[in-house]
C-alpha cells in the first residue's frame, strides 16, 4: 500500500475535543508544507507539550548559494507562518519568543501555546490555502493582476513587517529580467554552484530536493530531455537557463520583491513569514509564484536590483506571480523526520 503523501493531510483526523497539546502538535502538519530554497526543508521542530521549538537545520544548509544561511533562515520563518496559521485555526492561542538561546544560535524561536496567548484570526483564514499553495515554474497565462489585488499582496507583506513592490510595467520586468539572465550566467560559470544544485538534483531524492524525474526539473532548467546531475554538474548551462528565465521575468503579469529594512537573521526571519503570508494570500486570488532570486543571490546585483525596483529596503526575494497551469507538489520529508 503506498505511503500516504504529507500533503495529503486530513484534519478531520483530529478529535473535536483534542487537547490542546495534541493540536498543537498536530499543527506541525501543516508548518512543513512551507517552501524553501532548492526543497530543502532546512527546519526541524522539538515539540514537548505546549511549547514547540523551531530550529534551523544546518546540515540542510546551502554553503555557495546561500553562504550567510540568509534564504535558510527564511525558509524556516516560512514554517513558523504556517504554524502560526494551524495554531490560530485550531483555536489556539500563542506567544513567541524569537532567538531565546544566545549560546544555541540555531534555536529561531519557541512557540508557547497559552489560553490567552495571540490569535491571528486573518492569518487563520489562510489555512486552506497552505495545501493548495505550489510553485509554478511554467509561462503565466497573459491576464493582468488587477491593482486592487495588488495591493492585497502588498498589505500581506506589510502585515509582517516586510516592505514589497509589485512590478507589471514592461520596462521594469525588462530590466529585473536582464538582471536574473546576467545571475544565471554567474552562477553557472561557478563549478561549486553547478555541483550544488547537481546534488539537490538526483534520482534518489524522494522526500526533498528537485527529484531528476519531477517534470518541474525540466521547467525549471527549460530543457526538453531529462537532466542528470551529472550533466548539471559537468556542463555550463547558464546561456540557456538565462534565456529562459528572462523570458519568463518579460511574460509574468506582475514581479513582486520582498524587503526589509536590515539584512540580518531578525529581518531574514520576517522575510519568511512575509513570503508565506505574500503566498497564501495569492493562492486566494487564484494566484501561483516562483521564484527568480538569482539577482539577489549573486550580491553584486542586489544593489542593482534595488534600484530597479525602487526600494530603500535590502530585497530577499524576488517571485513572478500569474495565473498559469496547476503544478503538483514538491515532495515532502515525514514529520517524523523533522519533528521530535
Amino acid at each position: 500500500m503506498p505511503t500516504p503523501s504529507v500533503w495529503d493531510i486530513d484534519e478531520n483526523r483530529l478529535a473535536p475535543d483534542a487537547p490542546a497539546e495534541a493540536r498543537a502538535r498536530f499543527a506541525l502538519n501543516y508548518a512543513v508544507l512551507a517552501p524553501s530554497s532548492h526543497n530543502a526543508q532546512p527546519w526541524r521542530f522539538i515539540a514537548d507539550g505546549k511549547t514547540i521549538i523551531l530550529c534551523a537545520d544546518r546540515t540542510r544548509a546551502l554553503p555557495v548559494i546561500d553562504p550567510f544561511d540568509r534564504e535558510l533562515v527564511i525558509s524556516c520563518g516560512a514554517a513558523l507562518f504556517n504554524l502560526r496559521v494551524a495554531l490560530s485555526h485550531f483555536a489556539l492561542g500563542y506567544a513567541i519568543t524569537l532567538f531565546p538561546a544566545v549560546a544555541d544560535p540555531d534555536v529561531l524561536a519557541i512557540v508557547r501555546v497559552l489560553p490567552d496567548g495571540a490569535r491571528d484570526t486573518h492569518a487563520a483564514s489562510l489555512f486552506d490555502a497552505i495545501r493548495k499553495r505550489v510553485t509554478t515554474r511554467e509561462a503565466f497565462r497573459a491576464e493582468a493582476i488587477a491593482p486592487e489585488d495588488q495591493d492585497r499582496l502588498l498589505l500581506a507583506a506589510d502585515a509582517e513587517g516586510a516592505e514589497a513592490v509589485c512590478m507589471d510595467e514592461l520596462h521594469r520586468r525588462e530590466q529585473i529580467g536582464n538582471l536574473v539572465a546576467e545571475a544565471d550566467g554567474i552562477q553557472f560559470r561557478d563549478p561549486r554552484f553547478r555541483r550544488e544544485l547537481a546534488s539537490w538534483i538526483h534520482s534518489r531524492r524522494a522526500a526533498d530536493g528537485m527529484p531528476a524525474y519531477a517534470p518541474d526539473v525540466n521547467k525549471l532548467l527549460d530543457f526538453a530531455v531529462p537532466l542528470t546531475a551529472s550533466i548539471i554538474r559537468t556542463f555550463d548551462l547558464g546561456g540557456g537557463l538565462a534565456a529562459a528565465h528572462k523570458s519568463l521575468a518579460y511574460g509574468s503579469p506582475v514581479l513582486l520583491c520582498i524587503g526589509t529594512a536590515t539584512d540580518d537573521r531578525e529581518a531574514w526571519l520576517v522575510a519568511g513569514q512575509a513570503l508565506e503570508r505574500v503566498l497564501l494570500t495569492g493562492v486566494q486570488l487564484g494566484l501561483t509564484a516562483s521564484y527568480l532570486n538569482q539577482p539577489i543571490e549573486v550580491e553584486s546585483l542586489r544593489n542593482a536590483l534595488a534600484q530597479v525596483t525602487g526600494m530603500s529596503a535590502y530585497p530577499q526575494l524576488l517571485l513572478r506571480m500569474g495565473c498559469g497551469p496547476r503544478a503538483g507538489h514538491s515532495p515532502r520529508r515525514a514529520l517524523s523526520d523533522v519533528v521530535s
